[in-house]
């Protein structure tokens, strides 16, 4: 059945050596009142456009309101089916300084139709996942939950803690509710590499002054960052009696944090001054540090970064580039979409590490040391005696690493894989054929890039991270970088074509509906189908709602048409033009001539300087259905998620008591429901009889006595005309 509808930080002075306190950029954009935003996007989410894939048992929840670049501001929602949580169901609103909505990042691709009776026990999932990693401590109690895959699928949410292959787990597995099976799995604890003593001498540092009585010591805690601290491996802050702190030697534990401590406050710095990101976390915090990890790694575990040493064990892996790399995963979790899920996005995870890295360098430029600013991973620490751990201008430097996507990409081992998401960033900030000194970067498709400087470039990928879901690939993070470079560099074309072709020389494809042009009055929009096919047979309709967005600056009108219309089939829009920002409805009908097959129709909308389109595929089948000979028949086209009464609202008056019949034929490729319902004595109308099956046909039988009747027909997914035929005592 279906549903119911310092470095070495060696001071010749005693004293506290504060790092500087957040402040606002001068010359940053003014942010709008994260309120204001708010209520601009929950109006959105309200009306449940086409474009969030909403059906009746979908329910909607802010998350929160990140204050981005130029004004922007990020709302990201969490989504329910039938009161259980969907994984890859969240979205982000964009909006502006005003609350006006930009634009939506959604990866769910369909409606959601999924029973959610569970086959397995809670238990049986709990066992499943423990089996995921080599030495278990414990599981989470199992939650049920909805994967957005296709139209459904129920899992099992459950964390298993412990050690995988003698390291550190926190593996987030979700299990099939039905059938036992691994769907998918990530781990929380994030694999990073990196370097240390490193930055010249003697370098500046956070650290937190004795309150007497309280306290009588310094301690390795930034006052001026919220949640910055560094200690050993048990988690306690390093205290002192002075405010000197570290040897400068590569094997000291107290210079380790020194060193963690500069690269952090460096990171926390650039991201404030060039990415208009408070903190970390993007609310104001952060996370500890640890050292002395007896690993040749470092990583970070989704609540600390942890950092071990060198193979020849002269040095602790704590240069600007791998600290900036394992607080890159913080920021890549406290991002929406957080950091679990696909090994796809365990790639994406590990290439935003190192380019937060090569921002934080840049940012720091450091003259001295042994990290100044490149595009090199690791270089510093030389972790296995090989150098650089990857290459950001020519991944393939690194054996099994590619320069290139292709589709062995998503399943690769994280770290080789990160080589595209930084090839494209290399690419974007420097070019193909820098002329600052930088190496050149081959390109997959023989083109040249120019780059626009790695400021710009972080702030488009930062851009990007902020439109993060749950599900997320290479496609999607090209799709939000567009949108975010079009919108953070109004009335400039450049930030947008060199985004563009950065993603085209890695060779990773467009994304569905991602914008395809930028115009230089800053005034764009985007144009999309829900849905976008359907299936009919001669002589009847389908329609699908057109919606539009602004994508930058100020909405505009936009004048909506088709093309590659069969033969006998027209095409209307109602209405024929709207504001960017509105829908209309597209009501494709065809004839009795209309001859049989698939069609791709263009949707075309011209607005202002831009003209985007998008493609609807109708499928004509060869005519008949069903339902005949009945003593009543009526007709009607149904959109997705709309309903019909038949023959009316006020339903037929039956004199005499019966057997009811009745036949549904609706659209190949939809799921089309049927009741049959009666009214009471006091006026209300309540449902006796149902064909709830899934798919675009149904038949009910309901034996009944006398009274006014009516039918509901309710287009559950997919649209398009239906026939009825029904008959009554």
């Amino acid at each position: 059945m279906k549903r119911i509808a310092a470095f070495a930080l060696v001071t010749t002075a005693a004293g506290l050596l504060v790092g500087l306190s957040p402040t606002t950029a001068a010359g940053a954009s003014p942010a709008a009142d994260p309120a204001q935003a708010a209520r601009g996007a929950d109006r959105l989410v309200d009306a449940k456009p086409p474009a969030l894939y909403a059906s009746a048992k979908d329910a909607f929840q802010r998350d929160k309101v990140v204050e981005g670049q130029g004004g922007l501001n990020y709302v990201s929602y969490t989504r329910t089916y039938s009161g259980l949580p969907v994984y890859g169901g969240d979205f982000v609103v964009v909006t502006d300084a005003k609350g006006g909505v930009l634009s939506t990042s959604v990866a769910q691709e369909k409606v959601l139709n999924v029973g959610i009776t569970p086959k397995i026990s809670a238990e049986k999932a709990a066992e499943v996942a423990r089996a995921q990693v080599t030495e278990a401590t414990g599981t989470s109690t199992p939650r049920l939950t909805v994967i957005a895959e296709g139209t459904g699928r129920l899992a099992y949410e459950v964390v298993a803690e412990g050690t995988n292959n003698g390291r550190e787990s926190k593996m987030h597995v979700f299990v099939d509710a039905l059938t036992g099976e691994v769907v998918e799995k990530s781990d929380e604890v994030v694999d990073g590499q990196g370097n240390s003593y490193y930055n010249g001498n003697p370098v500046t540092i956070g650290t937190k002054a004795p309150n007497p009585p309280t306290t009588t010591t310094y301690s390795m805690e930034d006052p001026g960052r919220s949640g910055i601290r560094c200690g050993g491996q048990n988690g306690t802050t390093y205290t002192k009696s002075s405010d000197s702190w570290g040897s400068g030697s590569g094997t000291d534990l107290e210079t380790a944090c020194v060193d963690a401590l500069f690269a952090v406050g460096k990171e926390w710095d650039m991201l404030r001054d060039w990415l208009d990101r408070n903190g970390i976390n993007g609310t104001g915090g952060g996370f500890p540090a640890r050292v002395g990890l007896n690993d040749v790694n470092a990583y970070w575990n989704g609540s600390y970064t942890n950092f071990g040493h060198s193979q020849d064990n002269k040095r602790q892996a704590t240069p600007i580039d791998v600290v900036a790399h394992e607080f890159g995963h913080a920021i890549f979790q406290t991002t929406p979409g957080g950091s679990t899920g696909s090994n796809e996005k365990g790639i994406l995870n590990e290439s935003t590490g190192d380019i937060f890295g090569a921002l934080t360098e840049h940012y720091a430029n450091e003259p001295a040391g042994l990290d100044t600013p490149d595009y090199t991973v690791g270089e510093g620490v030389n972790l296995v005696g090989s150098g650089p751990i990857r290459y950001m201008h020519k991944p393939s430097l690194i054996s099994g690493n590619p320069d290139c996507y292709s589709s062995s990409v998503p399943p690769m081992e994280v770290h080789a894989g990160a080589g595209i998401q930084n090839h494209w960033f290399y690419l974007l900030a420097e070019g193909s054929n820098p002329t600052n000194g930088n190496p050149v970067s081959p390109t997959c498709n023989s083109s040249t890039v120019t780059g626009i400087g790695i400021q710009k470039a972080g702030k488009v990928f930062m851009g990007a991270l902020n439109r993060k879901t749950s599900t997320w690939t290479h496609s999607l993070v090209r799709k939000a970088s567009l949108e975010a470079a079009i919108q953070l560099f109004p009335g400039s074309c450049a930030e947008y074509n060199a985004t563009k072709a950065a993603w085209n020389a890695v060779n990773v494809p467009a994304a569905a509906n991602e914008p395809t042009t930028c115009n230089t009055s800053g005034n764009d929009f985007s144009v999309t189908l829900n849905p976008a096919s359907a299936t009919v047979q001669a002589g009847q309709q389908a329609t699908a709602t057109v919606a539009t967005q602004t994508t930058s600056g100020t909405a505009q009108g936009v004048t909506l048409s088709a093309s590659g219309l069969p033969t006998g089939a027209t095409a209307s829009f109602n209405p024929s033009s709207v504001t960017s920002g509105s829908s209309s409805t597209m009501t494709v009908s065809t004839s009795a001539s209309t001859p049989s097959g698939a069609y791709p129709i263009t949707v075309t909308g011209a607005g202002g300087s831009a003209t985007h389109t998008a493609t609807f595929t109708l499928t004509v089948g060869s005519g008949g259905g069903t339902c005949s000979g009945k003593q009543h028949t009526a007709t009607g086209t149904l959109s997705s998620g709309s309903n019909a009464y038949q023959p009316g609202t006020s339903g037929f008056q039956v004199t005499t008591s019966g057997t009811h019949t009745a036949c549904l034929d609706g659209p190949n490729g939809t799921d089309f429901d049927l009741y049959l319902q009666k009214r009471n004595s006091l006026g209300l109308w309540s449902t006796v009889a149902s064909g709830t099956s899934a798919g675009p046909d149904e038949t009910l039988t309901y034996n009944g006595t006398s009274g006014y009747y009516r039918y509901r027909v309710y287009a559950y997914s997919g649209s398009g005309s239906y026939t009825l035929g029904y008959d009554a005592p």
